[in-house]
């Protein structure tokens, strides 16, 4: 299965009221291990960033202004993203911000067209209800390494993503290892993991539960009886 983890970073909270997308960030997958396949660009928005996204990101309208337009890398996205699932966290923002990049480009299909969407953020509510399930949240709860990361950004925002994701639907661990430092794509992406070192999850059963356990099993008890 090739998956594709996405993230984006904005000019503001709305693309119905305008707002664009400066960067595009994207890691791939293919049966659950790192390819090295990476895809990042900045983009030039044509209009402003808000200033409270500016402390979110730390892209300037400066940085940008001589970024390509979406337009012009349209076609490289979509030969990227083609033939994948793709995996966002709180699908349905980054998913508005590409449809109206697709429009503005005269493109009449929207991503949903084109690929298999999954919502990694539902995936988290359903696995952890009641709790945060950001990103940050997310990763702190995975005990995800985000040191590296002093502001928002779609790529790194797209690998912990994707480090997340792994951790919470199969256990999987060790995703960077030691290419997290490492450039070349086409170095091995198989990652060692030293299990004596792997963190022991302990779930401790709330008064509420032992009281129903003890309820069964009393009920058990009576009807094999």
């Amino acid at each position: 299965m090739r998956q594709i983890f996405l993230d984006t970073e904005t000019t503001g909270l709305s693309a119905a009221k305008g707002h664009r997308i400066i960067e595009i960030g994207a890691v791939e997958i293919i049966d659950r291990k790192l390819t090295g396949n990476d895809y990042q660009t900045y983009l030039n928005p044509e209009r402003k960033i808000d200033p409270g996204s500016i402390n979110v990101h730390g892209i300037t309208n400066e940085f940008i202004s001589d970024k390509p337009l979406f337009k012009e890398i349209l076609k490289d996205l979509l030969s990227y993203i083609s033939d994948s699932e793709i995996i966002m966290h709180n699908a349905p923002f980054d998913a508005s911000f590409l449809d109206n990049e697709f429009l503005l480009a005269g493109m009449q299909k929207k991503l949903v067209d084109l690929c298999s969407i999954q919502d990694s953020l539902v995936i988290a509510r359903e696995m952890h209800p009641g709790k945060r399930n950001s990103l940050d949240a997310l990763c702190t709860r995975y005990d995800v390494d985000t040191s590296s990361r002093e502001v928002h950004g779609a790529l790194i925002d797209a690998k912990l993503l994707a480090n997340v994701y792994l951790l919470m639907t199969g256990g999987q661990v060790g995703f960077f290892g030691d290419q997290q430092s490492s450039n070349d794509p086409h170095e091995s992406d198989v990652t060692h993991f030293d299990y004596s070192k792997r963190n022991i999850i302990k779930v401790k059963a709330s008064k509420n539960d032992l009281d129903n356990h003890k309820k069964y099993i009393k009920k058990l008890l009576k009807n094999t009886n």
